[in-house]
């Protein structure tokens, strides 16, 4: 590495780590409440282990979920419906130790006039955006949940391709940058961690695994089922990888990067069997990887009513549309609430230095950027979760592969409303659209 460099290293899990099977029941059970009744009040936490699944936390509401049922389908799509993984969609036990909200909570958030809603809890909320990617993320945290998103694709649609693949994965990127611009110039090091049968290359023959030890020896056969897996992660998954990314990120795997596959040598134990799973540990994964800050809390099994979830949105959809808009190239924004009030206590900004000059030609400040979005965004919880439809069943896919960068997207989903199942358009990820750019040129001189 040259002495005008550094390196910054961001990483992802998949679906099947422990704590994200975590989050995604959370937020299956929270859109199941927002399904039957879109003012549900909901702070659902997941913990699993070997065996087992307990549900806990607070709500008010109006609907009946069945627990057992979205618990057991949401891990049966994952991927978890092999008694051999010691956890399974069919066998494992599930218990429910949901309860009421407390009403001094619900008394600041639900008032006459909607617009007044109160925050539903204190606290800071931070959003971020740069210039690495084209949906304005940090590169290595990019590349991480991309990687395992082939990698999941491969394992549900192509299991003859990577036939061994089992769901709990992790990736690493470490990405060398120019210390002067902070541009990206290449990948420096990759590591993935995948789950996965035991299993004889076939470099050894047709024989069981256990047969195979027999014959060669644990050793020999362990290291050569390694080998394999490496080889496959080198021909078929990086190569999807290059070619999904394009020409431009492509340019930056240049062959002489570090690759770690498996690093112990063995990953056959491993999801809520190998370790335990719990909602929202996994808050780094689900924002920037690191780059920028995270406050307030975690997102999944929270209603938007939480200013964790709907303040987190808001502040991505700030920073993501002045980044986009040539205000900086790169910003941090952080948003802070008392609970019960509707107005964010404080608005706060960083550019790192990267802000856009003035028709004067005087860079913009910080702190006139700050004083300028109050004014062209409603930061009130009612006004949020208005602008990005948040009383809608959207939050399952967000629990995997992170809330931000994602595209954003219509799709029908199932309601009942009144007592009757009815369909309805609803926008999933809305907090990444760019529609308010104009805007933000407009008020900032960026014509």
């Amino acid at each position: 590495m040259a002495r005008d460099t550094y390196l910054f290293t961001s990483e992802s899990v998949s679906e099947g780590h422990p704590d994200k099977v975590a989050d995604q029941i959370s937020d299956a059970i929270l859109d199941e409440f927002l399904r039957q009744d879109p003012e549900s009040k909901v702070a659902c936490e997941t913990f699993c282990t070997r065996g087992s699944v307990i549900v806990m936390g607070e709500v008010h509401s109006e609907a009946y979920v069945d627990i057992q049922k979205t618990v057991r389908d949401t891990i049966a799509r994952i991927g978890y419906t092999d008694a051999n993984y010691m956890f399974d969609s069919n066998s494992c036990g599930v218990l429910s130790a949901l309860n009421e909200q407390s009403s001094d909570i619900r008394q600041g958030v639900d008032r006459a006039n909607p617009d007044d809603q109160g925050a539903g809890d204190q606290g800071m909320m931070f959003g971020y955006a740069c210039r690495d990617t084209a949906d304005y993320m940090p590169l290595p945290l990019a590349l991480s949940h991309l990687t395992l998103r082939i990698l999941s694709d491969i394992r549900h649609d192509e299991p003859d391709l990577m036939p061994y693949l089992r769901p709990d994965a992790k990736c690493q990127y470490t990405v060398e940058y120019d210390a002067r611009t902070h541009k990206p110039l290449r990948i420096h090091t990759i590591v993935l961690s995948t789950q996965h049968d035991e299993f004889t290359a076939p470099c050894l023959g047709r024989l069981s695994y256990d047969d195979a030890c027999v014959k060669f020896g644990k050793e020999k056969v362990d290291a050569a089922m390694h080998a394999e897996i490496e080889r496959d992660v080198r021909e078929i998954l990086l190569p999807r990888v290059e070619k999904a990314v394009g020409e431009g990120v492509g340019s930056l795997f240049k062959g002489d990067f570090i690759l770690h596959v498996n690093p112990t040598g063995k990953f056959v134990i491993g999801g809520p069997a190998g370790d335990t799973g719990l909602t929202g540990r996994k808050i780094i994964v689900d924002t920037y990887g690191g780059k920028g800050a995270h406050g307030g809390g975690a997102f999944s099994g929270k209603d938007p009513s939480k200013v964790d979830r709907s303040g987190a949105y808001m502040a991505r959809y700030i920073a993501k549309n002045l980044v986009a808009a040539g205000v900086a190239d790169e910003i941090l924004v952080q948003i802070a609430y008392a609970i019960g009030v509707a107005s964010p206590v404080s608005v706060f900004v960083d550019t790192y230095g990267t802000a856009a000059k003035s028709p004067d030609g005087l860079r913009l400040q910080d702190s006139f950027i700050a004083s300028k979005l109050p004014g062209l965004f409603d930061l009130r919880p009612a006004a949020i979760i208005r602008k990005f439809s948040l009383k809608n069943p959207i939050y399952s896919p967000t629990a995997s592969y992170g809330h931000f960068g994602r595209k954003p997207y219509t799709a029908v989903v199932k309601v009942i409303r009144d007592g009757r199942e009815e369909e309805a358009p609803a926008r999933f990820f809305a907090w990444e659209d760019c529609d308010s750019v104009s805007a933000v040129k407009k008020a900032f001189n960026l014509q």
